[in-house]
C-alpha cells in the first residue's frame, strides 16, 4: 500500500471514503450525459436522426395549392406563382398537377 493510502485507510480498512470512488464516476457520467445533452444532441437522442428542418410542414407549392383551392388567389396568379417556385427549384414539373 502507499503512503497516502495507509493514511486515508487508516488502522481498519479503507474506511467510508471508498464510497466517493463511485459517486465521483457517478457524477462524471450524468456530466457527460448533460453535456452531450446540451450540445451534440440539443435537447433529442441521437437516434431521432439530425435537425435539419427537411419534411417538416408543407412544401411551398402544396400552400400554394391550399390557397388557389381556398379561393385566395385566381387561376392566373397561381400559375405565376407556381412558374416561380419552379424555376427557382430548377425542376419542371410541379406537385398538385394540372387541373
Amino acid at each position: 500500500m502507499t503512503p497516502l493510502a495507509q493514511a486515508l485507510a487508516g488502522p481498519g480498512g479503507p474506511g467510508p471514503w471508498i464510497l466517493l470512488v463511485p459517486l465521483v464516476w457517478a457524477l462524471v457520467v450524468a456530466g457527460a450525459v448533460l453535456v452531450l445533452r446540451r450540445t451534440a444532441w440539443r435537447g433529442r437522442p441521437p437516434w431521432h436522426g439530425p435537425r435539419d428542418g427537411a419534411g417538416h410542414g408543407p412544401s411551398p407549392a402544396t400552400v400554394l395549392g391550399r390557397r388557389f383551392a381556398a379561393g385566395q388567389i385566381d387561376e392566373d396568379e397561381y400559375r405565376r406563382r407556381l412558374a416561380v417556385l419552379d424555376e427557382r427549384s430548377g425542376t419542371g414539373s410541379h406537385e398538385g398537377g394540372d387541373s
